[in-house]
């Protein structure tokens, strides 16, 4: 069983790191659209991103305080569904449809990093191959 959660952590894990080498590696180019979206500061949130997306990215692949690192996921991709894929804004029906897919793919993400944050808050060291227990427990 240590192993199924091991590789999910990885698989999760795998497209936040490759968003935040994204962010971090591009930011200017990501800033731009992320200002053509009416991001205020837009090269300083696209690098927080990137920031928030690695740290988080990290801290659940390599099981050091995983829920935080889970938490920190959600902070991002919340936000970002409503600011970068504003569905509701869009009139051609196939870039409407593109654009909801976005925005529900963000928040069901979000929906898994806060069930994967009460996973690890809940269950502890029992889940094993982790460096450290989760950062917040119950009682």
């Amino acid at each position: 069983m240590e192993f199924l959660v091991f590789l999910g952590r990885v698989l999760f894990a795998l497209l936040f790191l490759s968003a935040a080498v994204g962010h971090l590696l591009g930011s200017r180019q990501m800033a731009g659209y992320a200002a053509f979206m009416g991001v205020p500061a837009s090269r300083a949130a696209t690098v927080a991103g990137g920031v928030l997306l690695l740290l988080g990215g990290l801290s659940v692949l390599l099981g050091v305080w995983p829920d935080l690192g889970a938490l920190l996921l959600a902070v991002f991709l919340v936000p970002t569904a409503f600011v970068m894929h504003p569905f509701w804004k869009r009139g051609d029906p196939i870039v409407r449809q593109q654009t909801t897919t976005s925005f529900l793919k963000d928040l069901s993400l979000a929906g898994a990093a806060l069930m994967t944050a009460g996973f690890f808050a809940r269950c502890g060291d029992d889940l094993g191959l982790t460096f450290t227990g989760p950062l917040f427990s119950p009682g």
